[in-house]
């Protein structure tokens, strides 16, 4: 009997084909570890799962992965579904998958830590970058669902608390394809036009799904980005999203959000009441301490008889005019007496003191003095100064003396 001889993509087809009939692999869930993982600008990803006893090539078309809500990364445990087949082409076979999920965590809890982490190492979440809540806000803007329960009770809370305020409502999608988008651009509007003084971004409770849109980056970036102060105001109490971490002040519930954007009314009156009674009682004490002074003054001399204060004022200067000459006559003579003490040593030490007592200075005629007998010369004409008066003399003869 004669064998058939196949070529290669005989027998890959042949393969493929006793594969694609098998209803076990044409349903399949596999788990492993993530390794070798790759992204093309395709939009395809290609990955192995591996287990210790063995690995499977993976690939997760464009199609199937605009449905996957996390990030896949390497040495991460995951559950893949899909087909087992053979790519003719290799003649290798490889799990094609419709869908991933998180071995052991959901798909959207992954996302949300995944994007939280991400997020917040690019300081969206960062204390300092958020700014306070205006005190008495004179517009508040809404972004949230016109159709929702959440609108009503926020307009029937700020009605009630601070009717003074001014609402103005965003109307967007708050859940499905698109919703993030439509709130960030609603964000974005009402910060390019400066419509409020403080923006609440919301709705009312749900699932982590119907929560998703206040999860996803662009609403998030248009919160870090707003101008104006967000109070983020996302389902119930135990919900938390991205965008309670970005914006400027998380509300428990929407009907919270309501009540941290306005004071109370009541509360106003109350204070306003108590700064006015206050007033009142800083006046009436100002009053009677003013009565109290005017009284005192119109008992006052000088109100009761001008000349007795003016007589008063005079005996007083009269006294400091004679004050003031006493201490002048005092100064001059002080003065005097040292004025008399200087001269007396300046006389004291005059030179002319000295040749009254017989002694007499010298000089040349160019009027140098003569010390010693050396500046003189035989015939030359001298002048001798002495205590009243002075001689012309001619030296007639010199004579050293030892002194």
């Amino acid at each position: 009997m004669a064998q058939t001889v196949l070529s290669i993509t005989q027998l890959n087809e042949y393969i493929r084909s006793r594969m694609d009939a098998d209803p076990m692999l044409t349903q399949v869930a596999v788990r492993g570890e993530v390794s070798n993982y790759k992204l093309y600008p395709s939009g395809h990803h290609y990955f192995t799962l591996k287990d210790e006893g063995g690995a499977l090539r993976c690939v997760l078309f464009k199609g199937n992965a605009v449905r996957l809500r996390f990030r896949v990364e390497n040495g991460m445990k995951l559950i893949a579904m899909g087909r087992v087949s053979v790519y003719p082409r290799d003649g290798a076979y490889q799990l094609y998958c419709t869908a991933l999920a998180m071995d052991g965590v959901g798909d959207l809890y992954a996302a949300f830590e995944q994007m939280k982490q991400k997020l917040a190492a690019q300081g969206l979440f960062d204390p300092a970058h958020k700014k306070p809540i205006p005190r008495y806000p004179g517009t508040i803007g809404i972004v949230t669902s016109s159709a929702g329960a959440a609108i009503h009770d926020m307009l029937r809370i700020l009605g009630k608390r601070y009717p003074l305020t001014q609402v103005r409502l965003f109307p967007v999608r708050v859940q499905g394809a698109g919703a993030s988008q439509e709130i960030a651009a609603a964000i974005r509007y009402a910060n390019h036009y400066r419509l409020a003084d403080v923006l609440i971004v919301g709705r009312g409770g749900g699932s982590m799904e119907d929560l998703w849109a206040f999860n996803e980056e662009p609403v998030a970036y248009a919160i870090y980005e707003s101008a104006i102060p967000v109070i983020s105001a996302v389902g119930h109490e135990p919900d938390v999203t991205i965008a309670d971490y970005v914006a400027d002040l998380r509300a428990a519930t929407p009907s919270n959000a309501a009540e941290l954007a306005v004071p109370d009314q009541d509360s106003l009156r109350q204070s306003l009441d108590s700064i006015s009674s206050a007033m009142a009682g800083t006046l009436s004490r100002q009053l009677k301490a003013a009565r109290q002074h005017w009284l005192v003054l119109s008992q006052s001399p000088v109100l009761r008889d001008p000349t007795v204060y003016l007589s008063q004022q005079g005996k007083s200067l009269d006294l400091l005019k004679n004050r003031l000459i006493s201490a002048q006559n005092q100064e001059i003579s002080r003065r005097k007496q040292a004025y008399i003490a200087l001269v007396s040593k300046l006389d004291a030490m005059s030179p002319l003191k000295v040749l009254t007592r017989g002694y007499a200075v010298t000089r040349k005629e160019t009027g140098e003095i003569i010390r010693s007998i050396r500046q003189a010369e035989l015939g030359e004409r001298i002048s001798i100064r002495v205590s009243d008066g002075s001689l012309s003399a001619t030296v007639m003869d010199k004579k050293e003396e030892t002194p």
